[in-house]
């Protein structure tokens, strides 16, 4: 099958992917367009691609397919956009801004949170996994440059190259997924195949209830807001013995970025993809399309491939250095008998 991905693939070429019936995101190159190659300049720093048409083929990475993007990001507020809403005539620069609006929110709401239609994605790291559930690749992308406009761009294009693989997430349905949208608006991006108006609306892939494009892991465990899933992500990755939020918590992402500690934001990212892959192995055995079994594999497997990249990068190694096990209490239990994967099959009642 013929690679189409680019910063979604390997280090050869960043590549994009069109069908028939897709066009392409990037402002000014539309679905007719027969150019093979394509450089934009921006801000002195050239972004080139190679657009390769590859309708009718898999995209792969390596020899597999790509079926989900399990992804989350981290974004900031845009001073110079707070300073000009908020505080027009005050003459604030973008840091000024940015650190009374959160000083306003602490008072206000007990939360610094700014809101997210001020805010632009400075980190997105994207897993990609095949059919059957394995990590294939881990990327955070436009490293090490992480311009956002760039990575916007990147991860729409990487969502179509790759035939619009499910997306995955823990509350990006509230979160990451219209920042992400926002920012497209933002850079003048297009994105048909995502908004998808000329389907039914319950068969669009924004529709809330299409866990086949987006499957919010949030949604899911809370039945799509019923209750309160509090403890986050943080507390789904412990209950599974993952490290959760170690070193760095979201509410510090803004001052990181205030010391252009990107590479830092990045790293957090990445971990935090990585609790959602193993919080999305444990929902997929919850939903009967993983056996227990088959998951702790998964997780060993995982496991020996950070092990093997320990030393490409530093959230690897903090990640396997607070890497913990579950404890499974069908093993660990005096009375779980010969079954060492599961409960045990027996008539509750009897």
């Amino acid at each position: 099958t013929q690679h189409c991905g680019g910063e979604f693939g390997d280090d050869r070429s960043a590549s994009s992917a069109r069908s028939p019936n897709q066009t392409n995101c990037r402002p000014g190159v539309g679905a007719s367009s027969s150019v093979a190659s394509h450089a934009m300049r921006e801000s002195g720093n050239l972004f080139s691609f190679a657009a390769s048409e590859c309708s009718g083929k898999e995209i792969d990475v390596g020899t597999e397919s790509v079926s989900y993007f399990v992804f989350d990001i981290e974004s900031v507020a845009d001073g110079e956009l707070v300073s000009q809403l908020r505080y027009p005539g005050e003459q604030l620069n973008a840091s000024e801004a940015v650190d009374r609006y959160r000083k306003e929110l602490l008072e206000k709401h007990n939360s610094d949170f700014v809101p997210s239609t001020f805010q632009i994605p400075v980190s997105v790291v994207v897993a990609k996994l095949s059919g059957d559930f394995r990590l294939l690749d881990l990327i955070a992308l436009d490293d090490p440059q992480f311009r956002p406009h760039v990575i916007v761009e990147n991860f729409w294009r990487g969502w179509e190259g790759y035939r619009r693989p499910t997306l995955v997430t823990f509350n990006g349905r509230a979160f990451d997924v219209p920042v992400l949208e926002m920012a497209a608006f933002r850079f003048g991006l297009s994105l048909p195949g995502w908004f998808d108006i000329q389907s039914r609306s319950y068969e669009q892939r924004r529709n809330r209830y299409n866990l086949s494009s987006h499957l919010d892991l949030h949604d899911l465990l809370t039945n799509f807001g019923a209750m309160r899933f509090h403890g986050g992500l943080n507390l789904a990755a412990n209950l599974l013995g993952k490290p959760g939020k170690m070193d760095v918590q979201g509410h510090m992402v803004q001052d990181l970025y205030n010391q252009g500690k990107l590479a830092e934001i990045n790293d957090y990212c990445r971990c935090d993809v990585l609790d959602t892959y193993f919080v999305f192995l444990r929902t997929s055995v919850l939903m009967g399309r993983l056996t227990l079994e088959r998951e702790q594999q998964l997780i060993s497997e995982t496991k020996q491939w950070l092990t093997d990249r320990r030393g490409d990068n530093a959230a690897y190694e903090q990640y396997l250095d607070n890497w913990g096990d579950w404890s499974n209490p069908w093993t660990d239990d005096v009375g779980a008998g010969d079954n060492d994967t599961g409960p045990i099959d027996q008539d509750p009642t009897s």
